[in-house]
C-alpha cells in the first residue's frame, strides 16, 4: 500500500479540463480571457503604484487597498498559467505537487480577500464612529500587524487542509474539471475515506470566508446605527458615500463565490461548460472589478491613478 501511496502522491499526473464541449474554440475563448488578466494585473498594478508613490494617499484607508490590490495580484497570478496553457497549448497536464501548490495559493487569496475586506469594513467603521481618534486607533505599525495577522491567519488555516490531500489514494480517473485545481476537484478522483478532508475544508472556509461575511454584516450595521444618529442629512450622506466603494468590493467577492456555491449544487443538470465558465470567472471578477469601482467611485485615487499616467506619458 506504501508503494501504492507513493505513485498516486508525488508522481501522479493530473488532467487540467478548459471549456468542456467547446474545445475546437479554445483560442477563441481566449480572448476574453487575456482581456480580463490584462485588466486585473494593470488595474491592480495602478492602484499599487499610485499609493506607493503619492504621499496624499498614505493613510489606512488606502493602505488596506493596497493590501487588497496585493491579493488581488496573487489570485489573478494564481490561475493564469494553467487557464491560457489550456487555451493556447492544451498544455493540461499538471503533476501533484504543483497542483496542492496552486490550490493552496488560490485558498490562500481568496481567504486573504475576505479578510482584507474585513479589515476595511472596520476601517470604514471606524472613521464613521470616532473620526477624531481614527489615525490614533489605525496606526501604520497597527495596519501592519493586520496585514501580517491576515497572512498567518490564512496560512494556519488552509495548510491542514491542503497536506491532507496527500495521505489519500488516487486510483481513478486522473482528469480535473477546472482549468486549474480546485480542492472538491481533487477530492472527488480519490478511492479513500475523504470525510475527514471534507470536515476540515469546511471548517476552514467557514472559519475564514464564512465568520468574515457575519463580521462585515455587523460592521455595516452598526454603521448604518452610527450614521442614521447624526442630524445632518448632507453628513449622513457624505458618510455613507465613503462606504460605497467598499459594498461593491463587497459584492463582486461574495456574489460570486454564492452563485458558483449554488451552481455546484443545485445546477447538476446545466451543462459542463457553465460549471467551468462560472468558476474561471469567479476568480476573475474581484481582481478586474475591484480597481474599476474604486477608480470610478474614490475621487482621490483617481485622481492620483490620472496623475500617475500622465507622469508616464510625459
Amino acid at each position: 500500500m506504501s508503494a501504492f501511496q507513493n505513485t498516486t502522491s508525488s508522481s501522479i499526473i493530473f488532467l487540467l479540463t478548459g471549456v468542456p464541449g467547446l474545445e475546437a474554440f479554445h483560442t477563441w475563448i481566449s480572448i476574453p480571457f487575456c482581456f480580463l488578466y490584462a485588466t486585473a494585473l494593470s488595474g491592480n498594478s495602478l492602484i499599487l503604484f499610485a499609493i506607493v508613490t503619492q504621499p496624499s494617499l498614505h493613510e489606512p484607508m488606502y493602505y488596506f487597498l493596497s493590501m487588497l490590490s496585493t491579493t488581488d495580484l496573487g489570485l489573478s497570478a494564481s490561475t493564469l498559467a494553467t487557464v491560457l496553457g489550456i487555451f493556447w497549448f492544451n498544455a493540461r497536464e499538471i503533476s501533484f505537487n504543483a497542483c496542492l501548490s496552486q490550490m493552496f495559493f488560490i485558498k490562500l487569496f481568496t481567504v486573504m480577500e475576505s479578510s482584507v475586506l474585513l479589515a476595511m469594513a472596520f476601517d470604514r467603521f471606524v472613521a464613521i464612529s470616532n473620526p477624531l481618534r481614527y489615525a490614533t486607533i489605525l496606526t501604520d505599525s497597527r495596519i501592519s500587524q493586520i496585514g501580517v495577522t491576515i497572512v498567518i491567519r490564512g496560512t494556519l488555516v488552509l495548510t491542514p487542509m491542503v497536506a491532507l490531500l496527500k495521505r489519500l489514494s488516487y486510483c481513478r480517473s486522473r482528469v480535473l474539471h477546472h482549468s486549474y485545481c480546485f480542492h472538491p476537484d481533487v477530492m472527488k478522483l480519490s478511492c479513500t475515506d475523504t470525510r475527514i478532508n471534507n470536515a476540515v475544508g469546511l471548517t476552514a472556509m467557514i472559519s475564514t470566508v464564512g465568520v468574515d461575511s457575519i463580521l462585515i454584516l455587523l460592521s455595516y450595521v452598526l454603521i448604518i446605527r452610527t450614521v442614521l444618529s447624526i442630524a445632518s442629512p448632507e453628513e449622513r450622506k457624505k458618510s455613507f458615500s465613503t462606504c460605497v466603494s467598499h459594498i461593491g468590493a463587497v459584492a463582486v467577492f461574495y456574489i460570486p463565490l454564492i452563485s458558483l456555491s449554488f451552481v455546484h449544487r443545485f445546477g447538476k443538470r446545466a451543462p459542463p461548460y457553465v460549471h467551468t465558465m462560472i468558476a474561471n470567472t469567479y476568480l476573475l471578477i474581484p481582481p478586474v472589478m475591484n480597481p474599476i469601482i474604486y477608480s470610478v467611485k474614490t475621487k482621490q485615487i483617481r485622481k492620483a491613478v490620472i496623475k500617475v499616467l500622465h507622469f508616464k506619458k510625459s
